[in-house]
């Protein structure tokens, strides 16, 4: 059985120290990482450094925390859940979420690597439910802004847009003064817009990824069908939930048709189509960007925050704040022990 003091290695890739997918016992009081070895944790709780291609430097700085935090026992592994991504470091012990997120959030910063902290999530082997917002989320842009561009609206609209993904505006209010503002605009226009939407890094591949694991795929958006469909299309999604405009004489009348998706209606889509799918709740992923999100999110068996707003990180149960959308494997692929 090999061990490795790992304050005595420095400046090494952990490709060249741990073998991917194998689980190792860290005694972190001193610093002695062995090989097929068990610790015994009662509780379920991950540390997980991903984004950035690991080192000793990274490990070592994360082990100087756990000490600081009083952890004296953990298991280790170095896994790749897709060929497309750098290998990730999870860390298994007991440790009090809630104290360590803000934490973690400072040592992320200073190591130059995403860090994240939860007790359980999903798994990619198991059928499941990723629903996700639209707008800076599945797609770079805000499409209620972009329309607002044609009617030389765009200052007004995208300061209301702000407020309501910040939680500063009431969604269902902020959505009719902004749709307001675009009445007469013309369908062409809407629909040219639409044939351009620029999908947002990783969502193609995360999708395509699920899907090969049987997983089914949806959009809850408070924006709007057209848009939705087009994305659907795009990316093979199972559905999709959005807001429907109102058109006569093919232009915009500045309404909104029917039930706005707000934050509580794509709750409720969220458990509406898991229940319709058989599909258990702990096996739900819900992703986005904006306050509108977080009634979703919470109700999923993992809500991520993906490039959010400060507010929707700090309330997400994990954060993806730089690259790909892809990422979103390393929280539902780690190997079992």
């Amino acid at each position: 059985m090999s061990s490795y003091n790992l304050s005595e290695i420095q400046d090494k890739k952990l490709s060249s120290i741990l073998k991917l997918g194998q689980w190792f016992r860290l005694s972190i009081k001193e610093s002695l990482l062995t090989e097929n070895a068990h610790a015994q944790c009662p509780q379920m709780n991950y540390l997980l450094a991903f984004g950035c291609e690991l080192t000793s430097f990274h490990l070592n700085q994360i082990l100087d925390f756990l000490k600081s935090e009083q952890i004296d026992d953990a298991n280790i592994c170095y896994f790749q859940p897709d060929n497309n991504l750098d290998p990730a470091l999870v860390i298994k012990c007991q440790f009090d979420r809630e104290k360590f997120k803000p934490l973690i959030d400072e040592l992320s910063k200073a190591i130059y690597c995403q860090l994240a902290v939860f007790d359980d999530a999903p798994s990619i082997d198991q059928p499941g439910l990723l629903v996700m917002d639209m707008d800076s989320t599945a797609i770079t842009i805000e499409c209620i802004d972009e329309i607002a561009r044609l009617a030389n609206v765009y200052e007004e609209v995208a300061s209301v847009t702000a407020q309501a993904m910040n939680g500063a505006l009431e969604f269902g209010d902020s959505l009719r003064l902004r749709v307001a503002k675009l009445a007469g605009i013309e369908l062409k226009l809407i629909e040219k817009l639409k044939e351009n939407l620029p999908l947002m890094p990783g969502v193609l591949d995360l999708c395509h990824l699920l899907k090969t694991k049987g997983w089914k795929l949806a959009i809850a958006s408070g924006g709007f069908i057209p848009f939705a469909e087009r994305v659907q299309q795009l990316i093979d999604l199972d559905f999709i939930h959005a807001n429907e405009l109102e058109v006569a004489e093919n232009k915009l009348t500045g309404k909104v048709l029917g039930v706005i998706v707000d934050a509580q209606e794509k709750a409720n889509f969220l458990n509406k189509m898991a229940n319709e799918l058989n599909i258990d709740i702990k096996q739900t992923l819900a992703m986005g960007d904006g306050a509108n999100d977080l009634k979703m999110m919470s109700a999923a068996g993992l809500g991520i925050a993906v490039h959010g707003k400060p507010k929707v990180v700090e309330a997400a149960d994990v954060a993806i704040n730089t690259g790909s959308l892809l990422q979103v494997a390393y929280f539902i692929s780690i190997p079992k022990m």
